[in-house]
């Protein structure tokens, strides 16, 4: 089974985020298939990077999100797509 969740980088007491899709059997820092995203809890504000277009792809596909995943998508929803000029 896929799963969406993060990956913990960084120094000693400087975590830093990636949102990586990955085996759910693997470690926590595994090999993953892709990145999806960043996220850094230590920024003023937090910074959030996603990239929501694969976000559906591998949910579409039966990638299953972390709680703490579905959090950061619903706290930083996807811009709406511009629309052509008429």
């Amino acid at each position: 089974m896929l799963m969406i969740r993060l990956a913990r980088f960084g120094a000693k007491k400087k975590p830093f985020y990636r949102v990586v899709v990955i085996e759910k059997e693997r470690a926590r820092n595994g090999r993953n298939l892709e990145v999806v995203g960043h996220y850094n809890p230590l920024s003023k504000p937090a910074q959030v990077l996603l990239k929501h277009d694969r976000l559906e792809f591998w949910a579409k596909n039966g990638a299953q999100m972390s709680e703490t995943v579905k959090r950061l998508v619903a706290k930083n929803p996807a811009a709406p797509a511009p629309q052509p000029a008429a």
